[in-house]
């Protein structure tokens, strides 16, 4: 992005909604060009999905990434604000944000819905959303604090990284008798990578794989998948794979669409439904079709591993999972439109901007998020240089801190943050762990001394 074309740069003011990656990186960059920002987060904790969302034991890889969250915090023209949720039933709404003065409001606040298939027996004892038990086992409150019935035979529904986690999780940790992977489509279709198998690998039941690679050759080449090739890439994983832990046998039930959850006494899980399907191939694209023929997998736990949605009630106009953008962008960035955009009035949202997840829901990881609000950054820069700077940004300022002085709740500064650190850091130490998190909020709260 390069420096905005603007006289008292600093008299710019721009709130980001969420500080996972798109919103901390989106700060950073208003921030290296002179523009004041003033961050929101749900969480207490900075960091998104790169603090709990990315498994527990990569320790190297998140203590990387809070250096760089810290270093980006710490500039003096980025205010931020923490455990305070925007929305239409938050502590703000985006209206009410709007009103204070903002020149724009970028919405970096993910996915924070849950997509499900509506299938007959989602609301049994059992059946979960792989999101939450990835919060829960990260420890972000409240999932953290939730209780999760699993059962000894897990089907994740679901063939990408995250059920990968999901089945590390279950494999290394929970220890479970058996997890199945439940796929629609085939073999040559899994989207997770070599490194992510790697943890589990040693697990994968050997017999039953091959097995399963004879069941559904035919159907792969019938439409020219190389079987073999498929199949290389599933053996791959095990030179290098980790020792096993667990006698847990991980299994993977290809061509098999999901169709109804089977419940038992109590209302709790007993088994998966599954419809066969075959495959076919049109202008390059494989697509699964079913063929009303039914198959029942005993399993007493469902873990729905197939991405997420924006929240409906955030307030801002969705479709397809996603908050709808400009059609027609005005500040396009690549080709890309980051403007929030109402289809009903067939009109932008004047000076709302989305990026990360909340622009494109389950898009990649942290990467991928850093760049897309990045990129955001450069739309409303492109906004920011037609508009006369704040007259007063220090009012504007302090009405918002002046709010969350009277709210009835804690809100949690970056000086807060930063003695947080130090005292999970302290914590850690006496434990001889590598790491230490509270639990819960109110525990957080307790520790600085904020209830």
């Amino acid at each position: 992005m390069r420096p905005l074309d603007i006289q008292n740069q600093g008299n710019c003011i721009v709130a980001v909604i969420g500080a996972g990656p798109a919103g901390l990186y989106a700060a950073h960059k208003l921030a290296e060009n002179g523009v004041r920002v003033v961050l929101f987060n749900r969480d207490i904790k900075p960091g998104g999905l790169a603090e709990y969302g990315i498994f527990p034991s990569k320790y190297k890889m998140k203590e990387g990434l809070r250096k760089q969250f810290r270093g980006i915090l710490s500039s003096p023209l980025i205010e931020y604000y923490g455990n305070v949720v925007i929305g239409q039933q938050g502590d703000l709404t985006l209206s009410e944000l709007r009103a204070y003065g903002f020149q724009a409001l970028v919405v970096t606040a993910g996915a924070q819905g849950t997509k499900w298939l509506g299938l007959p027996g989602e609301d049994l004892v059992g059946v979960y959303h792989a999101k939450d038990l990835v919060y829960h086992y990260n420890k972000l409150p409240p999932f953290s604090e939730r209780k999760f019935n699993i059962g000894q035979r897990v089907a994740v529904i679901g063939v990408g990284n995250v059920m990968l986690d999901i089945a590390h999780w279950l494999i290394r940790y929970v220890k479970v008798a058996e997890v199945v992977a439940v796929a629609r489509r085939g073999p040559a279709e899994v989207k997770f990578t070599k490194k992510e198998l790697e943890i589990v690998a040693r697990n994968l039941d050997l017999a039953d794989l091959e097995a399963e690679f004879q069941r559904v050759a035919p159907v792969m080449q019938a439409i020219g998948q190389d079987v073999e090739a498929a199949k290389s890439y599933l053996y791959s994983a095990l030179p290098k794979a980790l020792e096993p832990v667990s006698d847990t046998h991980f299994r993977f039930e290809f061509l098999a669409s999901p169709s109804r959850i089977i419940g038992g006494e109590q209302g709790i899980v007993r088994g998966l439904e599954t419809e066969d399907t075959t495959l076919i191939s049109t202008n390059g694209d494989t697509q699964a079709k079913r063929l009303n023929t039914k198959r029942l997998l005993e399993v007493d736990t469902v873990i729905y591993c197939i991405g997420d949605r924006v929240d409906d009630t955030f307030g801002l106009p969705v479709r397809k999972n996603e908050f709808v953008k400009n059609p027609n962008p005005r500040y396009p960035i690549d080709g890309i439109s980051f403007e929030a955009y109402d289809p009903d009035l067939d009109r932008p949202i004047e000076r709302v901007f989305v990026a990360g997840w909340s622009r494109e829901a389950s898009s990649g990881l942290v990467g991928i998020a850093r760049k897309d609000g990045e990129m955001a950054s450069r739309a409303v820069g492109q906004l920011l240089e037609s508009l006369p700077s704040l007259r007063n940004p220090q009012k504007l300022l302090e009405e918002v801190h002046s709010y969350f002085d009277q709210l009835k709740k804690p809100v949690v500064t970056k000086t807060d943050l930063f003695r947080l650190e130090e005292i999970e850091k302290t914590q850690a130490e006496r434990l001889g762990l590598e790491e230490y998190k509270f639990d819960s909020n109110e525990e957080m709260l307790k520790a600085l001394g904020l209830i």
